[in-house]
This record gives structure tokens, sequence and C-alpha cells, in this order.
């Protein structure tokens, strides 16, 4: 495989160009392709040959289609485009047809370098041939010049906005405020600009130098009928042949006199297609004549194309508001979806401590009932246990008394006990009876009142003075 050097070797060898630098740049620009630079070279020196410069006022020039496609003029990005070798056509009699042409515009991106210009003697080769890559507003070129303006502005614009700009205030100072309203940037962007109004581009490039130029512009361009006609119906751009850019497009338009017109427009493909050019000065009357036809064969695909533009941008719009309207429903939906799970997860969280209290106040009912239960066996038991101690009721006899016992209910219990038995029996006869739910009480006489409480419950009945009977209550201890 062969390196650059011997590529670059090569190339000179077969084409004869002298100029290393210039060699460089056409090789970089196919990708350092061989084979395809020097077909490319090739085939632009062949063109170049079989296109002479004429004396025709203007060129009207026709490719293998004849009309540009409707979807064309939303088909162009920044970007490096190819050429269709053109032929010309005489200006005796309109076609019947838009005619035009697709066409190179070189325009890349070289950092820092304006040795470009400085060495490009055989620069109108490298433009026809050299596909560059281009990336609009960092051109890499330097600051041009118009007219005979030599500083920079101070503004900060990039390298073809500053161009455009000495451009215009160049042509304002020499030919006054009646003329077309050339844009304030650079080609491209003023390629974009006509393609979003839907307009036809005007392109002027200003030779300061020919003498016919003067005359050309104060009486023909800047005519009130031509000025009016051009801004009403065109993007207009404007760039002198001293500048960097305007020096590009002057070879890409292979202008060969000037004063220099034409009208393009952006093309499929990423191309722009050239449709009509004017070379030499022109009366007021036949530039205006040449922008009419070219306007009114142009109409059908501009119209068109805005339609189309029009029809996307509602079809697009009608899109978003149907999206709108499906994320709205969707957003409904869902929100309803929320409201429905947090409100069954509510009823669930409310039957779960339902569920939970129910089964609490079921457990402590039953734990009520088996602690009753348990009590009441435990009385029972007790009961059992008192009547077992006390054993068997004595008959009547002198050492026998009689114990009445009065319960708060009104009930009444009698029973006989020996007289020498305690205090304490007569209360556990009366915890053996089922007549009194309380265990805190004490026994009481009336007459006189005494309260026979715990510190005389080993006392005997006669010693108590119970016998030989006995009359005592119950009371509840509060």
């Amino acid at each position: 495989m062969l390196d650059f050097a011997d590529k670059l070797a090569y190339f000179q060898a077969v084409t004869g160009l002298d100029d290393p630098d210039l060699c460089t740049e056409i090789l970089a620009a196919h990708g350092w392709d061989l084979e395809l630079a020097i077909s490319a070279f090739t085939t632009s020196n062949s063109a170049s040959s079989s296109n002479p410069n004429n004396d025709n006022d203007d060129h009207n020039i026709a490719g293998s289609s004849g009309q540009p496609h409707l979807e064309s003029w939303e088909g162009v990005n920044r970007s490096e485009l190819t050429r269709l070798a053109p032929g010309p056509v005489s200006d005796g009699a309109a076609p019947s047809g838009l005619a035009w042409k697709l066409i190179t515009l070189p325009f890349s991106v070289i950092s820092g370098s304006l040795g470009l210009i400085s060495g490009a003697i055989g620069l109108g080769m490298w433009v026809a041939g050299g596909v560059l890559s281009y990336s609009l507003g960092f051109l890499g070129l330097g600051t041009g010049r118009n007219g005979d303006a030599s500083s920079s502005p101070v503004v900060s614009l990039s390298a073809a906005a500053s161009e455009a700009a000495y451009f215009v205030a160049g042509f304002e100072r020499d030919f006054g405020m009646t003329r077309p309203n050339f844009v304030v940037e650079g080609f491209m962007d003023a390629l974009q600009r006509s393609r979003q109004e839907f307009k036809l581009l005007f392109v002027y490039l200003h030779s300061p130098d020919h003498p016919d130029t003067p005359l050309f512009c104060e009486r023909s361009l800047c005519s009130e009928v031509v000025a009016s006609f051009i801004n009403e119906n065109f993007v207009s751009w404007g760039g002198s042949i001293r500048a960097s850019e305007g020096f590009k497009m002057s070879n890409s338009l292979k202008a060969s006199k000037f004063p220099f017109c034409a009208v393009v427009m952006a093309a499929t493909n990423q191309r722009i297609a050239l449709l009509q050019q004017s070379e030499g000065p022109k009366s007021p009357e036949r530039l205006l004549t040449v922008l009419q036809r070219v306007a009114e064969e142009s109409a059908p695909v501009l119209v068109s194309a805005r339609l189309d533009a029009e029809e996307r941008r509602n079809n697009m719009r009608l899109r978003e508001e149907q999206d709108a309207a499906y994320r709205t429903a969707l957003e409904a939906d869902q929100a309803r979806e929320r409201q429905r799970k947090e409100e069954q997860e509510r009823l669930e969280r409310e039957a779960a401590e339902a569920e939970r209290k129910r089964k609490e106040e079921e457990e402590a009912q039953e734990r009520a009932a088996r602690e009753a239960a348990e009590k009441e066996a435990a009385l029972t038991r007790r009961r059992q246990e008192k009547a077992m101690s006390l054993g068997d009721e004595p008959q009547k006899g002198p050492d026998v008394t009689q114990v009445l016992v009065r319960f708060p209910t009104g009930e009444r219990k009698e029973r006989r006990f020996y007289s020498t038995a305690t205090i304490q029996s007569i209360y556990d006869y009366v915890d053996s009876l089922d007549c009194l739910n309380a265990e805190n009480y004490c026994l009481v006489s009336n007459f006189p009142r005494v309260v026979y409480g715990p510190e005389k419950h080993l006392m005997s009945l006669k010693e108590a003075g119970l016998h030989p009977q006995a009359s005592l209550f119950v009371e509840v201890d509060s």
C-alpha cells in the first residue's frame, strides 16, 4: 500500500501539478483515494475545456431531469456537494421547463490555513475536482476583504459572516442604500435561510477591479425596480472575489465574465441547483426579465415545497396533539388506577384491622370466660373445703350454740356449733354457703354492736359471749 508521500508524488506525476500543498488538499478532499482524486481532476479539466468563455448575456444551465423534484427543497445540509458538468444554452428563447444544474460548493475547514489562497495558482483545477469536507461557520481561511476595506470588524463573527459584513458595508458605501438586501452571513447560511423562507437564492459575485462593475451596480443591480424585485422574491447573498468565500464561489460557479449573477436553490441528496446565471453587464430591463422568468418557472416548486412543509407541520402538530391527548388520557387512567388501588388497599387495611379487633375481642372474651370459670371452680373448691372442715352439725345440747346469720340480700342461714368452736368456724360456714360472692366481709352483732374481725377469729363462741345462741350480720367491706 502506498503511503501519503508516495501517493502525493504519484498524483503530481500524473496531473503535472507542481504545488505540493495544492495536491495535498486535493488528495485529502478525496480521502487520499488516489484513483478517485485523479479521476475527479481529469474529469474537471475535460469539462472546463469543453465549456470555453463566450459572450452570451446569460446562461440557462439544464441538467438531465429538466425539473427539480418537489421534495428537493428540504434535502440540503451543510456538507460537500457533487457537480454535474454544465452545458451552455442559448439565451435566445426561454426553455419550456425550469432548467438547472447541480454544482459543487468546495467550502472546507482548513484551520489556520491562509497558505491555501496564497499558493493557489492552480486553484481553479482544485475547485473543479476537489470535494472537501465542509462545516459552516468555522472557515479557517482568515478574515476576507471587500472592495478597499482592509480592517477587521469589531464584532465577533465567523470568517464567512465577517466577509459578508465587509462586502455589505463596502457595497453600501460605494453604491448607496438602494440595493438588494444582501444577508450578512456565509453562503451556506444564506442558502439555508432561502430554503426556510421558500425562496430562491440570488447570488452576486463582485469584482471591484472589473471596468463594467461600477456601471452595472449603479444602473442595473441597484436600480429601484430590480432591487425591489430581488428583495421581494429572493434571498440575496453577495461576495467579493477578493475575499476567500467569494473567490471560492467564483470558481465553483465557473464565473468567466463579470459582473456575475446567479440564482440557486437547494436540491436533493445534499446538492444545490443552479437555475440561472448571468455573466457580463446587463441593462436593468434585461436583468429584471431574466429574474422574473426564473421566479415564475420556480414558483410551482416553491409553492409545492411550502405546502408540503405546511402539511408536515400540520401532521406533526396533529401527532403532538394526539400524543398529548394520549398522555393526558394515560395519566388520567393511571391516576384512576392508583386511586382504585389506594382505595382497595385502604379497604383491605380496614378489613384487616377489623379482623384483628374481632380476634382480640374473641380472645378477651375467651380469656374472661376462662378466668371466670377458673374463679368459679376455685370458689366451688373453697366452699367444698370449708364445708368439709366444719364437720357434721352437732345435735342440740348444753354445749351447743345456735347461730343465725343474716346476709345483705336478706337471706338467713342458721346452724349449730359447739360452744368451744372458734369464730373462724362461723366464717368457714359463711364461706361454704352459696349466698355471698364477696371475699372481704365481717360478721357483726347489733346489740351491743361488736365486730368480730380477724383479731377475734381464734376466740371460742363461749369466750366471745355468743353462747348459747347468737345473731350475726354479714357486712361486706366496701
